[in-house]
């Protein structure tokens, strides 16, 4: 069927090789569906539980702290092992990695369903970013695969408006499936989605046969790696709670952390296969998107996931009424990163959006520092739509800015560090943003009790423990609204200052033609180009079929 199966003739001039391997529209959506099948899976296994996590950490008998940790475990193995997925898609045959990454998400949600303990959630959340690495690292080489930089805005649409399908209807039929038959069925509904993926990409996906070659896994330096980046947000999760922040406790840990992430260095920088080439670093642009990328994940992951906590805690919703409340925000980023992507495609500039989504980003995490447990309901959707808005313009084109300036053998590494700083930026985000939440609630809680003339030690107030408003007399439950309104609010100014970082990162960044030949055909054109010189090469990988 298509052109890719078909290994460039030894006869054919290299000049001919790009026509030959051009993909048509019909064949790059057959190619693109299992990538969306798999991006959906990915996401509506985060945010198919966000509505629904508050009463999931109530009747496991978690506290705040464990609220946030089932989301920083998700992050942090996501963080951790999306470089590794990247440089492994450098190496080995990247359909069957996808493939794996789906089976790996898809059985640990299951199993996550099935927890009796908040310590079980976390494990199987754990493992569930595992595979959430995977697919997120190689669903965007995958794309850069089959469809050039110019064309990739057109199609980023389509994966815009899959992304905007999976994060509206996550949280809705998260919260039906909990105010129904109970908040564990959210953790099976996307098991026949990812095996219609699995299946899809099996048919649909064919690249060509990758140069068989030694490979050599850097394994001392994914070990250090995971070593750091772990101890820090250990450190971050776990003082100013259980240690003070200037102990000796900090020291140990973060001088630990600090000792193996610059003993990674050194390792990478002599590694015959890095996990990140520190190379990569030498690339303008790359550094840029990494510095821009992990403001905006610090921005959307810090703040966006105790959204659900302002929803039901400080204004009494249902979790079903908190999925349809945060569809402004969804909505916005759907928009922006539709139209933001047909005009790049048709126009081959992308900077002048990336400076609007940051000035934009920037406004909306402001004007979400305004709200209240009093707010308008409709003044908040407003705020949120420009957040959104502000994410759509800015996210996914800092990755396609990257790929238009990498080489095709660092393509898998160089995605896949960008997304790797984004989510350790979200990963940092939420450990140190969910600590100074659960301190700035307790302060405000034991506060306004007091004023009440209540002992909060009788109420358990101070405990960490996320309440049942709906529970509580009247003038204790406007105190606990109040405390979790304004906290949550404090998290997003906290966090418009790192809006201004990604536009000053942003503005630097040297626009670059967008190229007009995908991944597969510029390896054509290689193989074509190096025939006459490998005659005797080793052979072929099998190709994937």
């Amino acid at each position: 069927m298509s052109p890719q199966r078909t290994a460039p003739s030894s006869t054919a001039p290299s000049s001919t090789a790009p026509s030959s391997t051009v993909m048509t529209h019909r064949e790059v959506l057959e190619a693109l569906s299992g990538l969306l099948l798999g991006t959906l899976v990915a996401i509506l296994a985060t945010s198919v539980i966000s509505s629904s996590l508050p009463r999931i950490i109530r009747d496991l008998d978690g506290t705040q702290s464990s609220f946030t940790w089932v989301v920083t475990a998700t992050l942090l193995t996501t963080t951790i092992s999306t470089p590794i997925w990247g440089k492994l898609a450098d190496l080995v045959n990247r359909k069957l990695l996808i493939q794996l990454a789906l089976a790996i998400s898809v059985v640990s949600s299951a199993a996550a369903g099935l927890s009796g303990s908040v310590s079980m959630l976390i494990t199987m959340r754990a493992f569930q970013g595992i595979g959430a690495g995977g697919v997120t690292a190689l669903g965007a080489v995958l794309i850069a695969d089959i469809i050039s930089p110019r064309d990739r805005g057109r199609y980023m649409g389509l994966m815009g408006s899959v992304m905007g399908l999976g994060m509206v209807g996550g949280p809705l039929l998260g919260g039906v499936i909990t105010d129904g038959p109970g908040w564990r069925w959210n953790f099976f509904v996307g098991l026949p989605i990812a095996i219609a993926a699995i299946i899809v990409l099996q048919k649909t996906l064919h690249l060509p046969a990758l140069v068989r070659r030694a490979v050599r896994i850097d394994y001392a330096g994914a070990l250090l790696l995971s070593a750091g980046i772990a101890g820090l947000l250990l450190w971050v999760t776990f003082a100013g709670r259980d240690f003070a922040w200037a102990s000796w406790q900090t020291a140990a840990m973060v001088g630990g952390s600090a000792g193996a992430l610059a003993l990674a260095v050194w390792v990478e920088s002599r590694a015959a296969e890095p996990i990140i080439p520190l190379r990569l670093f030498r690339n303008r642009t790359l550094v840029l998107s990494v510095i821009a990328s992990v403001a905006v994940g610090v921005a959307l992951f810090g703040t966006s996931v105790f959204l659900s906590q302002y929803m039901q805690v400080a204004r009494d919703k249902t979790p079903t009424e908190s999925g349809l409340l945060t569809v402004p925000m969804v909505l916005g980023l759907l928009i922006s990163s539709t139209i933001s992507g047909r005009i790049i495609s048709s126009t081959g500039r992308y900077r002048r959006f990336m400076i609007a989504g940051a000035v934009v980003l920037t406004a909306g995490l402001a004007l979400m520092g305004t709200i209240g447990y009093d707010t308008n309901l409709a003044l908040v959707g407003t705020y949120m739509f420009v957040l959104g808005a502000g994410v759509g313009m800015l996210m996914q084109n800092l990755v396609l800015a990257t790929q238009n300036t990498l080489e095709q053998a660092d393509m898998g590494s160089g995605t896949a560090t960008v997304g790797f700083f984004r989510t350790l930026g979200g990963a940092v985000g939420v450990s140190a943003l969910g600590a100074v939440l659960g301190s700035r609630i307790t302060t405000l809680m034991l506060s306004g009790l007091a004023k009440l003339g209540i002992d909060p030690a009788a109420l358990g107030a101070g405990t960490g423990t996320i309440p049942d408003v709906q529970s509580l007399p009247v003038p204790i439950r406007t105190v606990v609204e109040a405390s979790y309104g304004s906290a949550i609010a404090d998290l997003f100014l906290i966090a418009a200052p790192l809006g201004l970082v990604a536009l000053v990162a942003v503005l630097f960044l040297r626009e670059v033609p967008l190229g007009t030949r995908s991944g597969v055909e510029q390896r054509r054109v290689a193989e074509a180009m190096a025939e006459p010189e490998s005659a005797g090469a080793p052979g072929l990988v099998g190709a994937e079929r």
